[in-house]
């Protein structure tokens, strides 16, 4: 059983790889989707994999620090590329979530996006 749940940030970002002159390379800006999916059993006495007030807690907790923050100024984030940002989103929640099985993180505005199935995956 998969149950997920989504949450939205908008932060600043730049690539300081990019050439010079490319607008990556400058400061900007992103909406970005994230979708956390958790796995496992229903319990016998629940019926669920997890509490959704639990995983809206510990998705929160995250998304505080992200949203509005200039993401090459938080530890782990200096590339802050989309793949690094679901790695260091699922190195945030695998601890208090270890159901967890997958981190999306969608930029819609650019039609893209990442999937990370975790450290054994990739």
């Amino acid at each position: 059983m998969k149950i997920y749940k989504e949450f939205f940030f908008d932060a600043a970002h730049f690539l300081p790889y990019a050439e010079e002159g490319h607008p990556n390379r400058r400061m900007h800006g992103h909406s970005f989707r994230v979708v956390v999916w958790l796995s496992g059993k229903p319990a016998p006495d629940t019926g669920l994999v997890r509490h959704f007030e639990d995983v809206e807690q510990e998705v929160m907790a995250v998304r505080e620090k992200l949203d509005h923050h200039l993401l090459n100024e938080i530890s782990g984030l200096e590339l802050p590329t989309l793949e690094h940002i679901a790695i260091w989103i699922w190195n945030a929640l695998s601890g208090p979530l270890p159901e967890i099985t997958r981190v999306e993180v969608h930029r819609a505005s650019c039609r893209e996006g990442c999937v990370y199935d975790g450290p054994a995956a990739a």
